[in-house]
């Protein structure tokens, strides 16, 4: 175990202690050490980790060491948790934020240099290169063995069309390569403007790609998305790159396509399980693999050392901290906005799945005493929601309008200072493929009870749960039995219901709360079940 200590300089009080748990930039370090004590530890074992944590104001890690809701209870004077990097899998961000405590990440320091890996391994895994590399090293010449293939004229399949995903499109372009991606969240128009062909989903890209790439998010609904199924429906011979996330494609399915000849190759710099120990990927000559090293460069670490840095310092000194991951726990924002920050969110989560691909627009309404205050903050917690289950890095402050720029989503913001018929309404209309899409929520009660009163064009009243699913169907007598039915036949208990409709016999919408995730199949047996026209599961906490 490296440690590092030094007298604390300028301290803001004798509690700011900032511990350093993994290995950073000088830049960085030196930053943090002209205000605050800072000690770094690097190599602490959870053990450790647990018994030095209790006077630290502020932990920053990488990606090896877990700060989880037990590390985050032992650290009793924790305020701010620092993720020197992108992703934060391993900070339990729900335990920080319901401890009041700010995390908050690096989220543009490395794309820059995950964007240049991916490439790096899609030209190595076009020309065989650590291959041929081991191959001349054990003092062989077998030119013929390793025949690679041009980029030039080939379809490069991209999921997911972020920061990082935008970037390999354009390098790639730069080799000749036909591009066809999938984005729900990008219009067409917008991917033309960028030289890229939009796929209707995930399949559409699969069917088309001799090479692919992925970039998207990790949460229940991704997690391997890419599995057999998907892999049947690729070209014979297609080579498959990830530096995204570890869990995103099926291991074991990817071995297997492999065998069956479906797949040529496969590049990948992350795992399901990291450090992965023995694998199956390193028995096999034609994949490539390197141990996380996305954001490995020089230039991303010192960017990231010092991105941090600065986030944790404005957070140790109670000033907006524009990083933070957990927006409901950032400062900087008017205090009576606060309970409007997870409604808000929630909005923009249920928009999310409502609304389908091809987003062009979404506009904020704040109506009542909300729109007193400046709302530009409810915007971007509003953003968030929107954004969170699609992309491939976290949404914060800064990047939410960043991300909506890329995609040539138009973002607005309007308010008035009088509701018609609520005291506080925050009203989002997203306009997407399937034509606008609305949803409302207000607060209710001396306890700021969160409400959704509008989906579509009905309106209700429904607590948001963690589970919830719209149907909309013909309103005839026997539906509600249906429904219930097909879930309890599915062991799915039903916690909440409420039916909004405009006229009798008309069409209707249902919404409901369940306990547990209703599976694709089971929707699809509701679906059924009832006629319904439009069937939407949604995953508030994914």
């Amino acid at each position: 175990m490296q440690q590092s200590r030094r007298p604390k300089r300028h301290s803001r009080g004798p509690d700011l202690k900032v511990l350093i748990a993994e290995e950073l930039s000088t830049e960085g370090v030196e930053k943090l050490r002209t205000e605050f004590e800072v000690d770094v530890l690097v190599g602490l074992s959870k053990d450790e980790l647990l018994a030095s944590v209790a006077d630290y104001s502020a932990i920053i890690v990488r990606s090896a060491t877990q700060i989880d809701a037990e590390v985050i209870e032992r650290a009793s004077a924790l305020k701010v948790v620092g993720r020197a990097g992108v992703g934060v899998d391993n900070i339990d961000v729900d335990a920080a934020t319901r401890k009041g405590v700010v995390v908050v990440n690096a989220p543009q320091s490395n794309v820059l240099s995950a964007a240049e890996h991916t490439m790096a391994l899609l030209l190595s895994l076009a020309r065989n290169v650590p291959a041929a590399d081991a191959s001349t090293r054990a003092g062989k010449w077998e030119r013929s063995k390793f025949t690679g293939v041009e980029l030039q004229g080939k379809t490069l399949g991209i999921l997911g069309l972020g920061r990082v995903g935008t970037l390999v499109a354009q390098r790639a372009s730069a080799f000749g390569m036909r591009l066809v991606a999938y984005d729900p969240y990008i219009s067409k128009s917008r991917a033309a403007q960028l030289g890229i062909e939009v796929a209707d989903g995930i399949e559409g890209v699969l069917r088309e790609a001799d090479f692919l790439t992925v970039h998207l998010p990790k949460n229940p609904e991704t997690k391997g998305s890419i599995g057999a199924a998907q892999m049947a429906l690729m070209k014979p011979g297609v080579r498959i790159v990830n530096t995204s996330r570890g869990g995103l494609i099926d291991e074991a399915a990817l071995v297997d396509a492999y065998e069956k000849g479906i797949i040529a190759g496969v590049a990948v710099d992350v795992f399901d399980e990291e450090p992965p120990g023995p694998h199956p990927f390193f028995e096999i000559e034609d994949f490539i693999v390197t141990p996380h090293l996305g954001a490995s460069t020089e230039e991303a670490q010192a960017k990231a050392g010092a991105a941090i840095a600065e986030q944790v310092m404005l957070a140790l000194r109670g000033e907006f901290a524009p990083f933070a991951v957990n927006v409901s726990g950032g400062t900087g924002y008017v205090e009576a906005l606060r309970p409007y920050m997870s409604l808000t969110e929630k909005l923009g989560r249920i928009a999310a799945g409502l609304v389908g691909g091809g987003l062009s627009s979404v506009q904020f309404q704040y109506l009542g005493t909300v729109a007193e205050h400046e709302i530009k903050v409810l915007t971007l917690a509003g953003l968030k929601g929107l954004f969170a289950p699609v992309v491939h890095e976290p949404v914060t402050f800064v990047n939410a309008p960043l991300i909506a720029a890329e995609r040539g989503i138009q973002v607005i913001e309007t308010k008035s200072p009088t509701s018609r018929d609520f005291v506080n309404l925050v009203q989002l209309t997203v306009e997407g493929e399937r034509g606008p899409i609305v949803v409302a929520g207000t607060l209710v009660g001396k306890h700021d009870q969160e409400r959704i009163v509008r989906v579509f064009d009905y309106w209700f009243e429904m607590e948001p749960e963690r589970y919830m699913c719209f149907l909309r169907y013909q309103d005839v007598p026997g539906v509600i039995g249906k429904v219930g039915t097909v879930l309890g036949e599915a062991d799915i208990n039903i916690a909440g219901m409420q039916v909004s409709r405009e006229n009798i016999g008309g069409e209707a919408l249902m919404g409901l709360t369940v306990d547990s995730a209703i599976p694709p199949e089971v929707l699809g047996n509701i679906t059924k079940a009832i006629g319904a026209t439009d069937v939407h599961f949604i995953d508030l906490g994914a």
